[in-house]
């Protein structure tokens, strides 16, 4: 299986509510964002898909976060805007994107150096 990787980077402010129901304050972060595809074979150029491409897919779904409040974007009213979340919101996105017979293996967002999360499709959803 071959697996390809692009980054993309974006700032955004969000509000997270806890687990007891309060909020935290506004605030903003430096978001980065890691896109990870894999083939089991290559096309016949030699690549799983051009990098340029996929940043390219990957920097048009970002570029909606950028600059933003998250909450203002109607996923994010529903669903609670945490790193989980955005990786999965991300997922989402570009997993409709791709080419077909190309697999988004997951999405790694980093809210802040030392704080990320990783969001892949279980096994089963995948079949």
């Amino acid at each position: 299986m071959f697996t390809v990787s692009v980054e993309v980077h974006f700032r955004a402010s969000h509000r997270l509510t806890l687990q007891d129901g309060l909020s935290e304050p506004v605030h903003e972060h430096d978001w980065l964002v890691t896109a990870n595809v894999c083939n089991e074979n290559l096309n016949d150029s030699g690549f799983v898909i051009d990098f340029r491409r996929l940043k390219a897919m990957l920097s048009d779904i970002v570029a909606k976060l950028d600059r933003m409040q998250l909450q203002k974007i109607i996923y994010f009213r529903r669903n609670n805007p945490s790193a989980e979340n955005v990786a999965k919101y991300v997922y989402n996105q570009l997993e409709a994107r791709l080419p077909k017979g190309l697999i988004l293996k997951s999405i790694r967002v980093v809210e802040q150096p030392g704080y990320s999360a990783e969001y892949a499709k279980s096994d089963e959803a995948k079949t």
